[in-house]
């Protein structure tokens, strides 16, 4: 596969490796709008994983295999690298502060200087099986002044800067780059999922003025917090929306296939988002006759699991410090925020504004239509992050070239009406001595243009 399309851009697939789902999604950036495009997607149910973390390689594998296909048939584009999530309540944050001199002779901060200052940073001991993953940096202190967030291109002899450091088990990473490198393809890159729903999910001003984001994953719920248009916080709990289909599960008797299907189709988690109390059947079991149950039976059921997920990401919110200084309040988005009445319930726990999280900046060409989902939000985010700068891509100027071919088809075409229409030898040899002139021409030469221009002249004065 070639890393880039015909026109020059690249081609960024996102790798979303999840407890619920898997799922692959071929992008590339769009340049006359500054938006994602969606080539091909693939999605499907996991097998393998617990908890964000893979436990089973071959049955991993498989599912990863399964959406690969899926998205490379429907883009028609052979996936070779991908950008990977990795969640699980094995991640942690340490907080930490690096120090380094400015040596240059103008004292001048450089972008190598500030790279020097996060390695310094990083070079903290931590325990032999895990791995840093992210370090960001929170704030710089230059010469003793503090509260800078872009020191390039400030005077200074000494640079310090306050880092945050994501590290995750090496076993949970390493597993992920065994599952994918076995299907021979690259992981260019391995994100935190809330770093990368962030990015799909979430607006500047929102991370200016301070929001944070909850991603309702299957396995697990991932809290991240920005301030400043800092990323701040993360944390992650092993609650999330396999507990709510396996209450479903337990209470009513029936297989988790049917629970999840019963909870996307009927569920509700807040009462008040009921508006018509349906009757619906629930399936029986080793011949036993269905059941009948209303939405809001179902809702009693789902609603005490809901409000206490949303609790124990308060509980990680005020943890956090930053509880009283989020603006823009919070952004809820992965699959279980589908739920009829999540945001409701969420801005009853919260006690601020809450919005569903759907991804952003989607090109209207190509399958936006089919990930402007919560479900979609980190494979999107995963995706941004392989691409860069959306904004920094161009298209190849190909106008010249395809002027040039399309003249050149028309004065194919009208050389055979020529050569039909008129038989005189003299007209013939006129025609040649053009037609010569231009095959002798560069492909992107004015002499096309001008032989294109004799000929359609010639023609109307005939």
């Amino acid at each position: 596969m070639s890393s880039t399309l015909n026109n020059g851009l690249p081609i960024s697939v996102g790798l979303d490796i999840g407890t619920s789902k898997i799922c692959a999604l071929v992008t590339s950036p769009d340049p006359t709008s500054n938006t994602l495009k969606i080539l091909g997607i693939g999605i499907a149910e996991s097998e393998g994983l617990n908890r964000g973390v893979v436990v089973n390689i071959e049955k991993t594998i498989r599912s990863i295999k399964k959406v690969i296909e899926q998205a490379e048939e429907q883009s028609g584009i052979k996936i070779k690298e991908v950008t990977v999530g990795i969640a699980g309540d094995h991640i942690e944050a340490i907080k930490t502060r690096g120090i380094i001199g400015i040596s240059n002779s103008e004292q001048e901060i450089t972008q190598n200087d500030v790279d020097r200052l996060l390695k310094d940073a990083s070079k903290i001991a931590i325990p032999s099986e895990r791995k840093i993953l992210h370090v960001i940096p929170q704030d710089f202190i230059i010469d003793g002044q503090d509260g800078i967030t872009d020191p390039i291109g400030m005077s200074g002899i000494r640079m310090e800067a306050n880092v945050n450091i994501i590290t995750g088990l090496k076993t949970a990473i390493n597993n992920i780059y065994r599952c994918v490198e076995r299907l021979d393809i690259k992981v260019k890159d391995v994100i935190l999922e809330p770093i990368a729903s962030s990015k799909s999910v979430l607006l500047d001003a929102e991370k200016e003025i301070g929001v944070a984001i909850v991603d309702i994953g299957g396995g697990t719920t991932d809290v991240a917090i920005f301030e400043e248009g800092v990323y701040r916080f993360t944390s992650v709990f092993a609650l999330a929306g396999k507990h709510v289909t396996n209450d479903i599960r337990k209470v009513l008797g029936i297989v988790t296939n049917q629970a999840e299907k019963i909870k996307r189709d009927y569920g509700h988690c807040h009462g008040n988002s009921i508006m018509k109390d349906e009757v619906f059947m629930v399936p029986g079991i080793g011949g036993r006759k269905p059941m009948e149950l209303q939405k809001s039976q179902l809702c009693e059921i789902i609603q005490p699991r809901m409000q206490e997920l949303f609790e124990f990401a308060l509980a990680e919110i005020n943890r956090s410090g930053y509880a009283n200084n989020l603006g823009a309040g919070i952004v809820v988005t992965g699959g279980t925020a589908l739920l009829n009445g999540t945001e409701e319930l969420a801005k009853e726990v919260f006690g601020m504004p809450v919005k569903i999280g759907i991804p952003t900046n989607l090109s209207y060409s190509g399958l936006a239509p089919e990930v402007s989902s919560p479900v979609y939000s980190t494979a999107v985010g995963l995706a941004l992050n392989g691409i860069g700068d959306i904004n920094s891509f161009e298209i190849e100027d190909l106008t010249n070239e395809v002027e040039i071919e399309e003249e050149a088809v028309v004065v194919e075409k009208t050389e055979k009406v020529v050569n039909e229409a008129v038989k005189e030898s003299t007209v013939k040899n006129l025609f040649s001595k053009k037609s010569a002139k231009k095959e002798k021409t560069d492909k992107k030469g004015k002499s096309v243009t001008s032989t294109f221009s004799y000929i359609k002249n010639f023609i109307e004065e005939l």
